[in-house]
This record gives C-alpha cells, sequence and structure tokens, in this order.
C-alpha cells in the first residue's frame, strides 16, 4: 500500500517540482526538449535491448532451459519503456537503470530473488495447512471406525511387465 501511494502520489509531485526547478535555471523550452529527447532516446535502448533479451529467451528455450533471468530482464524493460515515455527526470532516471545491461541483470536478480522467497514462503504456509487437514481427515477417521480398529498393509503389483504393457 505504502509503494502504491508513493508512485501515485509523492512521485508525480516531486516530478512536477524538479521540472519547475530545472526549467526555472535552463528555461521553459530547454526543459521540454530534453523531457522529450530522453523518452526518444529511451524508447529507442528499450527496443534494442528488449530484442537482445528476447533473442536470448528464443536461444535458451530452444536449448530447453527455463529462461527466468531473461523473462525477469524483459519485464524490467516493459516497466522501463513506461518510465522513459512518462515526462520526468526521475521515472527517466529509473527507467534507465532498468535499460542499462549491467545494472539491469543485479536489479532483475534481487527481483526474482525477492519473488522466489515470497513464494517459498507461501508454499510452506499452504503446505502446512494442507497437512493440517490431511491430519484431522486421518484422525476423523479412525475415530469413524465403527471398531476403533485401523488396518494397515502393503501392496505390490505381481502382474508381469509384458502384460502390464499390453493392458495400457
Amino acid at each position: 500500500m505504502l509503494i502504491l501511494f508513493l508512485l501515485f502520489a509523492v512521485l508525480p509531485i516531486a516530478e512536477i517540482m524538479l521540472i519547475i526547478n530545472v526549467s526555472d535555471n535552463i528555461g521553459g523550452w530547454n526543459t521540454f526538449f530534453i523531457v522529450i529527447f530522453s523518452a526518444i532516446i529511451g524508447a529507442y535502448f528499450v527496443k534494442r535491448e528488449g530484442l537482445s533479451t528476447l533473442q536470448q529467451v528464443q536461444a535458451k528455450s530452444a536449448a530447453g532451459e527455463l529462461p527466468g533471468k531473461e523473462i525477469s530482464e524483459g519485464l524490467l524493460l516493459l516497466i522501463a519503456g513506461a518510465l522513459l515515455v512518462t515526462p520526468g527526470f526521475i521515472t527517466d532516471i529509473i527507467g534507465l537503470l532498468f535499460t542499462i545491461p549491467f545494472t539491469r541483470g543485479p536489479i532483475a536478480a534481487a527481483i526474482v530473488k525477492r519473488f522466489m522467497l515470497h513464494q517459498a514462503k507461501q508454499t510452506n504456509v499452504h503446505f502446512s495447512f494442507h497437512q493440517q487437514q490431511y491430519h484431522q481427515q486421518q484422525t476423523h477417521r479412525q475415530t469413524d471406525d465403527e471398531e476403533g480398529e485401523v488396518i494397515d498393509g502393503e501392496y505390490r503389483d505381481n502382474t508381469p511387465n509384458d502384460e502390464k504393457d499390453r493392458l495400457n
């Protein structure tokens, strides 16, 4: 919730204040041209890096590998494109950091690591919940048995392999 507040309330106000401050120092038209120029250059770099990342995804997929890093970098490039086209200096700096390969890699790795930790935490909660449900079901089955007797056994399939293949 705090991140959304920062993105939609604080960031636009900071952008406006910075644009006004820069335009007071270098002039309104110069500021306008810098903002437009940064959007054009940013769009070019995002396109170039995006095509390179897409080629890496295709190469890894063809090799049978999971292109997790490349997909996360592609997502960062998508966000970078939106940030670079948005007028403002702060968004341009963040978008540029997401576009440059040597800064994008560590940022993508940090995002993937955080996502994996979050997923692991969710999986553990999910697993322990199902474990508890299974234990309750087993306890319920044991108490519902009329005689209170639990039968434990093992199963072994003695069907010959050629007959199993014929049945399948």
